[in-house]
Formats: structure tokens, C-alpha cells, sequence
């Protein structure tokens, strides 16, 4: 099978987490499965800053917020990690580490990772438990072990063989591996706030949109991940909605998955999707404290 096929079976293949019927459990949130548990529910209600300079270059911007939107999709990814939920944002919240990571198999203690795990990989597994701590893209250039420069297109060759080979993903489309290499250089110590933020609905849903709109203006494979990114989104955050009290959110939620697979299908009208998204956004809004958002919320739950 070719890479594009390849890559176009997977997406059509890989759960989006829009339940209409599920049950919840007490936290019903993937993202818990792979965190400490004394670092709940913290870390549920809380991330670390992004520390991201938007490129002054305009095609160079794109390419980082397409880097940006794929970073944060397991769809990019394969095998193990893909069905779990992994994503790159997984091991590095915001494009920073995770102090908080420990995934059964990977990790020895919170904030590390195997890189060259069999469970992950059949390129790279070596068979042998050898976990590191997880680093912050972030940091200091100097810290980092691959060269940022473009022109080498180094980090570029790094990020391929960690989708494809260390997590056993299919070939990215290019536009999809140079946006993460975008992103990648736009994450630098001088742009980070200060402390941590709260995670909320607002910045979910500007992700949903985000990914939506970078789709609408790109073709075949990107254009495809791009709108399972967006259905992604939609699916961890009707996750939060899976609560007494969540129903009304969890429709609004699935009209919208249902227009945005109508548009991956080629059966939808991005004129339709830009008319309705704003209203399901305010709608969703309003309903946020019926949610796992909510941190009075979260913390009975838990």
C-alpha cells in the first residue's frame, strides 16, 4: 500500500471519541490515563505556557500553526500510541516537557519516557527498559540535541523518524512534517509567559477552529489530517461534557463533528462550517460550568 493510502486508511480507521451513548466514568478524560496520579487533578486543570513565537515570514507562519495543530492530534501517530491518544503534546504539554507523564510500559518514574520501546515501536524497540527524562522543546537552543538550523533540514529528518519509526505512523505529508519542524523553531525561552495558565474551554475550541480553517485552504492528505485534528479536538472535549448535566453540550458537539466529517467526506460546504461554527462556539461556552472544565467539577469527580 502506498504512504498516501496508507495514511488515508488510518485516519479513516482511528476512533474520534464522540460517544453519543457511552457511559462516563469517574474521569472520563484520556489525558488521565498518562498522568501521576498525585499530580491529579492539577494537571487536568492546569498546563504550562506556551512558549511560541509566531514567525514574522508568512508562509512560514502557516506552516507553524499547521506544525501546531498536528502536534496536539494522535492522528499523526501510529500503532500503540495512536490508539491510546498519544500525541506529540502527550510527553510535551505546550510544546514543553511533562513532569506529570507516566504511561505503564514508558515511563520509570513521572516525567520520563522510553523512546526506544517494542510497545511503541517495531522499528526501534530494542527490547530493553531504558526510559529518559522527558525534555522541554522549549528550553535553551544549546540543550537541544538537534540542530535547529533550516537549511540542514535536520530537525526535520529527527521529527520524521520519531512519527515513523518510533511511533510506527505513516509518512506525513510534507506540509505536515515542515509545520512541525516550524513549530518546533518557534518554541523559544524568550517567549514564554509567566507560570502556568488554566486550561479551559476557550483554548480548546480555538484549536477546533484553528485546525477547521487551516484545512479549508489546504488539499488532499493535510487537508485531511487537519480536519480529524479539528474532530479530535471536538472528542476530548466532549470528554469533559461526559457528566450529569453534559447532554445539551454533547449535541451541540456532535452537530459540529458531523459537519466537519461532512467536509473531510468532500460532501460539506466550508461556507456552511463557518456560518454555524461561531454559534456552537458561544453555545459551548455558555455551558462550560457544566463541564470537567470546571475545577469544582473535576475535583468531586476525582
Amino acid at each position: 500500500m502506498d504512504p498516501g493510502r496508507a495514511f488515508a486508511r488510518l485516519l479513516s480507521l482511528l476512533p474520534l471519541a464522540l460517544l453519543p451513548g457511552a457511559a462516563p466514568d469517574a474521569v472520563p478524560i484520556r489525558e488521565a490515563r498518562w498522568l501521576a496520579p498525585a499530580a491529579l487533578p492539577g494537571g487536568l486543570l492546569r498546563e504550562p505556557a506556551e512558549c511560541f513565537a509566531r514567525p514574522r515570514d508568512p508562509a512560514e507562519r502557516r506552516l507553524a500553526a499547521i506544525g501546531r495543530v498536528a502536534f496536539r492530534t494522535p492522528l499523526l501517530l501510529g500503532g500503540q500510541a495512536a490508539r491510546a491518544g498519544l500525541s506529540c503534546a502527550s510527553c510535551h504539554r505546550n510544546g514543553r516537557g511533562n513532569p506529570d507523564f507516566l504511561f505503564p510500559g514508558l515511563s520509570a518514574g513521572p516525567g520520563t519516557a522510553d523512546v526506544t520501546a517494542s510497545l511503541m515501536s517495531s522499528h526501534r524497540g530494542d527490547g530493553r527498559f531504558n526510559p529518559k527524562p522527558i525534555p522541554d522543546l522549549a528550553g535553551p537552543r544549546a540543550a537541544l540535541k538537534v540542530p535547529q538550523d533550516p537549511a540542514g533540514r535536520q530537525l526535520e529528518a529527527f521529527i520524521r523518524g520519531l512519527v515513523v519509526e518510533e511511533f510506527d505512523g505513516p509518512e506525513p505529508p510534507s506540509p505536515v512534517l515542515d509545520g512541525l519542524a516550524a513549530y518546533v523553531r518557534a518554541l523559544r525561552p524568550e517567549a514564554c509567559g509567566r507560570g502556568d495558565r488554566r486550561v479551559s474551554l476557550a483554548s480548546r475550541l480555538a484549536l477546533v477552529g484553528e485546525a477547521a480553517e487551516l484545512a479549508l485552504a489546504e488539499q488532499g492528505e493535510t487537508r485531511r489530517l487537519l480536519l480529524a485534528a479539528a474532530r479530535s479536538q471536538l472528542g476530548a472535549i466532549d470528554e469533559r461534557f461526559a457528566i450529569a448535566g453534559g447532554a445539551p453540550a454533547r449535541a451541540l458537539l456532535r452537530e459540529a463533528d458531523r459537519e466537519l466529517r461532512a467536509l473531510r467526506a468532500g460532501t460539506g460546504s466550508a461556507e456552511a462550517w463557518r456560518r454555524r461554527w461561531p454559534a456552537w462556539r458561544r453555545a459551548l461556552l455558555r455551558l462550560e460550568r457544566h463541564s470537567l472544565f470546571d475545577a469544582r467539577r473535576l475535583r468531586a469527580a476525582l
